[in-house]
């Protein structure tokens, strides 16, 4: 939880700083790159990770593998570095990405379902969901058979369960209370 908040309080530090330049944008493009590339490689995320490895090889190891990063992400290195926090670039460009969204009135809605969504259904529930938020709203399908159907529907910190596994449940707590 500590490392989260801190975080955070980077993400919001460089979102600052970035809309001050009117760099935001060009910034939050940087860290949808390092985030993705992060999660995609294991070796590069327990790279950072591993107190072992000396911060100035993490830093080399960074700038090879993003040589195309505006100066402001490329100086977060040198930040996390000096900070001794250079396990939490991948958190903070999480943050960064979530933050800078909620700036610009964005929201992401995690729909889990049984199978993956048509177009038809997606454009049904965006439809909806835009309804409810009055924000512009960015659909994450989320694959998970063990729902059985239905779906739920998660925009930022409200949850709708309508899934099968559900209502079974609440069937079932109803018999045994009984």
């Amino acid at each position: 939880m500590a490392g989260t908040r801190a975080a955070i309080r980077y993400a919001k530090a460089i979102l600052s700083l970035a809309t001050e330049q009117k760099k935001a944008e060009a910034i939050n493009n940087d860290m949808k790159l390092m985030a993705s590339t992060i999660a995609e490689n294991m070796e590069l995320s327990n790279m950072l990770n591993n107190a072992v490895i000396k911060s100035e090889s993490k830093k080399a190891i960074l700038l090879a593998v993003f040589p195309k990063l505006n100066k402001m992400s490329s100086n977060l290195f040198d930040v996390l570095i000096s900070n001794k926090r250079m396990n939490l670039l991948n958190e903070i460009t999480l943050q960064y990405t979530i933050l800078f969204d909620a700036a610009n009135g964005k929201e992401v809605a995690k729909v889990t379902t049984a199978f993956p969504m048509t177009t038809a259904l997606e454009a049904k529930i965006l439809a909806k969901v835009k309804q409810l938020t009055n924000k512009e709203v960015i659909l994450e399908n989320i694959v998970d058979e063990n729902i059985l159907g239905g779906f739920i529907l998660r925009v930022g910190d409200k949850q709708y369960n309508a899934s099968v596994s559900n209502s079974l449940n609440k069937i079932k707590r109803e018999f045994t209370l009984n």
